[in-house]
């Protein structure tokens, strides 16, 4: 296969992602629900912690997993195509859910995405990120800051196995969820981020 064949197939990958990535479950099961729209409730976002200040465990769960399962199918699905689909896909997948072209490109903040594109790329790294999660969210009770501190360190399993191409794309998901969440670590900073459970 060329270099401009191995592109081509490469950004099919991605598009498939990102289309799969798009998906906003949040909003979708919400709606379907009959609850208020998801965007006029706490943060305003998409994704399972806000879809939790509805008040409704059963949607919250919902969305975590399925926003989850859309990354890693669409790693899965990539891995399918070509050898470089799969970070092609998982890429496509977290920016689609980031950007979601239905919503005017005003999506989540990637969390349960990045988590999910994690387990298909690298599974031992899905498992450092959701004992990373679980530990702080444990100890300090704040949904970003676990994401924050899981998704840290994320990359590391990648390099250490020396999978350094998708080490730098999980970095650079990384950041990009780091960038996502900056009026939460403005939030932190001050002592006014919600915890969880509570009430925004």
């Amino acid at each position: 296969m060329s270099s401009f064949d191995r592109l081509l197939v490469n950004l099919l990958a991605a598009i498939l992602g990102y289309v799969l990535g798009s998906v906003p479950f949040g909003l979708l099961l919400t709606r379907a629900a009959g609850t208020k729209d998801i965007r006029s409730v706490g943060s305003g976002n998409i994704g399972a912690t806000n879809v939790l200040r509805t008040g409704r465990k059963d949607l919250a769960a919902a969305t975590l997993v399925l926003d989850a399962l859309k990354g890693t199918a669409a790693a899965l699905l990539g891995g399918l195509i070509s050898p470089g689909g799969a970070i092609a896909a998982a890429l496509g997948a977290f920016l689609g859910h980031l950007a979601p072209v239905w919503l005017k490109f005003n999506g989540g903040k990637g969390v349960a995405t990045f988590f999910g594109c994690l387990f298909g790329l690298y599974w031992p790294a899905g498992v450092l990120f959701a004992l990373v999660w679980l530990t702080c969210a444990k100890l300090w009770r704040y949904s970003s800051l676990s994401a924050l501190a899981a998704s840290a360190a994320a990359p590391a399993p990648f390099f250490i196995d020396g999978r350094m191409a998708q080490g730098f794309a999980i970095l650079a998901m990384a950041a990009a969820l780091w960038w996502k969440h900056r009026e939460n670590i403005e939030r932190l900073i001050s002592g006014t981020e919600t915890r969880i459970g509570e009430k925004s």
